[in-house]
């Protein structure tokens, strides 16, 4: 295994973890996980780290994939723990392995930035909702300030290397529109304690209609 392999198989999932695990980032989670309901399906769920915020009474059963192996013992264990039914799987948002309309929330938190096909994964997301299921969102993205914005443009090249191909300059709201979704924005802002060039963060409900 070459170094970079190494890194990205070892290392970087546990980066990843620990920076999206601390308390403003935490804060942020707090304000849409709760709102979960019925079947609740998860991308990106490696590490378990919103299992914490889940109305357990609310949920009648739960299932997620994320593509880090590694990472997907803590969300089994995690979900044993709320006595869950629970079917997590490996697996890329850009080809979900469950059926159309199978769920009643899809909740996706800090995963967006990370994926190679934003437009696909949103397609998936919205196929496997049952019309008038929410998809509950909480990302950082392209930061409304230009002058913010050609930070990011200018460091993104590298951040993506160090990060696991996460990308700062995505849109969030404007991409679940164009993909369908009716976007109810919950709230928006730089994140206190980051740079402001990776704390642009927005979070809400985006709801498939049809």
């Amino acid at each position: 295994m070459g170094l970079a392999a190494w890194y990205e198989a070892r290392i970087m999932p546990k980066l990843i973890t620990c920076a999206c695990s601390q308390g403003q980032v935490m804060k942020r989670r707090a304000a849409v996980v709760p709102l979960a309901q019925g079947n609740v399906f998860e991308l990106g769920c490696g590490g378990g780290i919103n299992h914490a915020f889940y109305d357990t009474k609310a949920i009648t059963s739960y299932a997620g994939i994320d593509p880090h192996e590694g990472l997907l013992d803590a969300t089994r264990q995690a979900a044993a723990a709320k006595g869950w039914q629970a079917d997590i799987r490996q697996a890329r948002g850009e080809a979900i392995p469950f059926p159309d309309g199978r769920f009643d929330t899809v909740v996706c938190t800090f995963t967006l930035c990370s994926v190679h096909d934003p437009a696909q994964v949103l397609g998936e997301m919205r196929r496997i909702l049952r019309p008038g299921g929410a998809l509950l969102f909480c990302e950082h993205g392209l930061a409304p300030d230009r002058s913010v914005a050609r930070w990011q443009e200018r460091i993104e090249p590298v951040w993506k290397r160090l990060a696991g191909g996460c990308h700062l300059t995505r849109p969030i709201s404007a991409a679940l529109d164009q993909a369908g979704f009716a976007v109810e924005t919950l709230g928006k802002g730089y994140t206190h304690q980051a740079p402001r060039f990776a704390g642009w963060m927005e979070w809400g409900a985006a709801r498939k209609l049809t």
